[in-house]
């Protein structure tokens, strides 16, 4: 991982540098006789290229960033979408690898010395990289398989120095996540950061998890074996990825996963008071069994009431048409400022087409309802825009919306159907009241 903040920047501002040129390469072409399809097609290509090449080689927050971006794929439009999305997806699970000389002095460093003892085996070989730390596949000296997490040198200063660079370039991200703003996404990584560079607590919000869903027919949680503030070891799960689903599946392993997913996000906040907050197709499988294995608890939302209840009712009040108790609603929670002045119609419109899928028994998640979603609240000369810039986002829901947007991002890959009404019926506080 390059860890000077000169290197990274470098390479980050590669990419709007990169862009730049390639536009002028691109209207050379057009003046050589191409067609403008054919250019865009191919600027489109080599732009995903380096950019998520860019973003994977330095890791730390700039790939975590390119995670983040890469649920939103289903909401791109078409024309654009193709070329980016195998680039996207490839940011799910996988990055260049550390050595394996770094790798074993992170491991003495953080589980001391004799950490090899521990061991009966240990490849070498990360079955997996992600955006702070790589996999290593293993086996306990109990006879346990394992997962080792070891995370990369220098983590903590690559992550908020990329975010703060990339905030910089935001204008340049935002096609590839139409409809949701860029720089409070990237604000919002940044405060999260700090809690998965901690490997301990992320060990304990595992715990915590695996606690709860112990037992269970549906989710499966790794148990945590052993950890330290770089290092994880936890039992290792086999399972189809999402990413495999979502790239080949049949139409029952895309509904089962996409229903396995919904139940896990609606329920864990109940059974947990916690809120699983990464959501990508990297840290969930379905394994032999049927269950969703879920992976990866460094970020999570803090809810030991559960889900807020104002979003069931909003959601209940946005199906029933009932405008003006929506509207106070939404002033009693702070979704409209003191003095701010709006049409409760126009705030019914906005919000009601996000409440679709608890309208019907079954929802068929599709990227063509997502891209909907995301050009009318996109349009800046539609009102749904204009209402949209005038609500706002207490901070208190910020993260539970981002991590709902995210998983919804999931479904509509998966293009999944799913039984969403009776799930959030049963574990939504607020949307099965009666007034």
């Amino acid at each position: 991982m390059p860890r000077k903040t000169v290197a990274r920047t470098a390479r980050l501002a590669s990419i709007p540098l990169g862009v730049a040129g390639r536009a002028v390469g691109g209207w050379g072409k057009r003046l050589a006789g191409q067609s403008a399809d054919d250019v865009s097609a191919e600027l489109s290509a080599r732009t995903a290229e380096q950019l998520f090449a860019v973003l994977g080689q330095l890791k730390g927050g700039a790939m975590k960033f390119g995670q983040a971006l890469s649920v939103f794929e289903a909401a791109v439009p078409p024309k654009l979408a193709e070329p980016y999305r195998e680039a996207l997806t490839k940011l799910q699970a996988a990055a260049p690898p550390m050595s394996a000389q770094t790798t074993h002095r992170v491991l003495g460093q953080q589980l001391g010395r004799d950490w090899a003892k521990r061991f009966a085996e240990f490849d070498d070989t990360p079955a997996a990289s992600a955006s702070i730390g790589q996999v290593h596949k293993a086996v306990w000296h109990d006879g346990r398989q394992v997962a080792v997490k070891v995370q990369y040198p220098g983590a903590d200063e690559a992550l908020l120095s990329d975010l703060r660079q990339l905030q910089r370039f935001s204008r340049l991200f935002q096609p590839f996540a139409p409809g949701m703003e860029i720089k409070p996404l990237l604000q919002e990584l940044a405060d999260r950061m700090t809690e998965e560079l901690d490997y301990r607590a992320e060990a304990e919000n595992q715990r915590v998890f695996a606690k709860a869903f112990a037992g269970d027919d549906r989710v499966l949680v790794p148990r945590v074996v052993a950890s330290a503030p770089k290092v994880t070891v936890t039992e290792w799960v086999d399972g189809r990825p999402l990413a495999a689903i979502i790239k080949d599946g049949d139409r029952e392993e895309r509904d089962i996963a996409g229903t396995l997913l919904s139940e896990f996000h609606f329920s864990s906040p109940a059974r947990t008071g916690l809120l699983h907050s990464d959501p990508h197709p990297g840290n969930f499988m379905i394994t032999p069994d049927g269950r969703l294995c879920v992976i990866d608890f460094g970020a999570v939302a803090r809810l030991p009431e559960g889900l807020p209840r104002p979003l069931g009712q909003m959601t209940r009040l946005s199906l029933q048409g009932r405008s003006t108790q929506l509207m106070e609603l939404m002033r009693d929670e702070g979704f409209i400022r003191p003095g701010m002045q709006l049409d409760a119609d126009d705030v019914l419109a906005y919000l009601a087409p996000f409440a679709e899928p608890a309208a019907v028994e079954t929802f068929h998640f599709t990227r063509r309802w997502m891209r909907r979603q995301a050009g009318r609240v996109g349009d800046l000369r539609g009102q749904d825009f204009k209402t949209g810039r005038s609500l706002n986002l207490p901070p208190q829901y910020l993260l539970v919306q981002r991590v709902t947007a995210g998983a919804t991002g999931i479904l509509c890959q998966l293009d999944a159907r799913v039984p969403v009404r009776a799930i959030i019926s049963r574990w939504q506080p607020g949307f099965a009241d009666e007034d």
